[in-house]
C-alpha cells in the first residue's frame, strides 16, 4: 500500500548497528535536522536522544545542527543509528534490547550490582546513586520499548524509576504505549506511572495509544487514573 506523502517528505530507514534492528521515520524531508531526527528516533527506535550517533554512508558523525539535504540524504536511504561507548552504554543497550535479566544484573542497574567502570571511582556516593538510576531508566525506557515484560518486572523490583523522563521528556509508558505493548503498559501503571505526562511534542502515553487507535490501551490508562491511590482514604460518612 502506497504511503500518502506530500512530495517534499520522505521515508528514511534507520539501522541501529548494535543490535541490527531497523526502524522507519516516515515524515523526513530535506530542511529536517539530525536533531529532529534524533527526537523522532527517541520515541520510535526506543533510544533516548541523548545516547544517539548518527551516520550516512561514509560520512562522519552528524552534527545536530545539520539538515539531511546538507548531507545529500536520498529518500529511502538508510542512516546509521550507534549508541555512545562511554561508560558500557553500548552493552547495556543491548542486554535491554534482548531483554536479558542476567546480562542487566551485571551492569549497574542497582546499587547491588558488580559492574564499576573507571569513572565510578570518582563520584561521590550521590553521584553514584544517581548515576544507578539513569542507568536503570534507560533500561526501563528500552525494555517497555521493546515489551520485554519480565525485563521490565525486573527493572522496576529493583527500583527503576517510571517517572524518570528522556531528554524529550519522555516516560517508559509513552514508549510502551507507542509500540502498544499491552503487558508491559499495565506493569508500569501499577508502579505509579503517569499516563497525563506531556512530552516535549505536548503528547501524553493516553494521546499516543488515542492517536494510534490502540483504545484497549487508552481505557487502561484512562481506568488507572479512576483507581483509587494507595493510602488514599475512602469519603467521610
Amino acid at each position: 500500500m502506497a504511503l500518502d506523502l506530500a512530495p517534499d517528505v520522505f521515508v528514511m530507514r534507520v539501522l541501529l548497528e548494535e543490535t541490527g534492528e531497523m526502524f522507519t521515520v516516515t515524515d523526513c524531508h530535506g530542511d529536517m535536522t539530525v536533531q529532529e531526527l534524533k527526537e523522532q528516533l527517541d520515541l520510535a527506535a526506543g533510544i533516548p536522544l541523548n545516547l544517539q550517533l548518527l551516520q550516512y554512508l561514509d560520512q562522519g558523525i552528524l552534527m545536530d545542527d545539520t539538515t539531511l539535504r546538507f548531507h545529500d540524504v536520498v529518500p529511502g536511504g538508510i542512516i546509521s543509528l550507534h549508541v555512545w561507548r562511554y561508560d558500557g552504554w553500548t552493552d547495556l543497550v543491548q542486554a535491554a534490547v534482548e531483554g536479558d535479566i542476567s546480562k542487566l544484573s551485571c551492569l549497574g542497574v542497582s546499587e547491588d550490582s558488580p559492574y564499576r567502570p573507571p569513572t565510578l571511582h570518582y563520584l561521590g556516593e550521590k553521584q553514584w546513586k544517581k548515576w544507578i538510576a539513569q542507568r536503570a531508566f534507560v533500561a526501563l525506557y528500552i525494555a517497555s520499548h521493546r515489551g520485554h515484560v519480565e525485563a521490565v518486572q525486573y527493572l522496576l523490583e529493583k527500583g527503576a524509576s517510571c517517572l524518570s523522563r528522556s531528554p524529550m521528556g519522555r516516560t517508559p509508558l509513552h514508549v510502551a504505549a507507542f509500540m502498544g505493548h499491552s503487558e508491559c503498559i499495565g506493569l508500569l501503571l501499577q508502579h505509579g506511572a503517569p499516563v497525563y505526562a506531556k512530552d516535549a511534542k505536548g503528547m501524553t502515553p493516553k494521546d499516543i495509544a488515542h492517536q494510534l487507535n490502540r483504545r484497549q490501551d487508552e481505557q487502561q490508562m484512562f481506568l488507572s487514573t479512576q483507581l483509587p491511590k494507595p493510602g488514599a482514604k475512602g469519603p467521610k460518612t
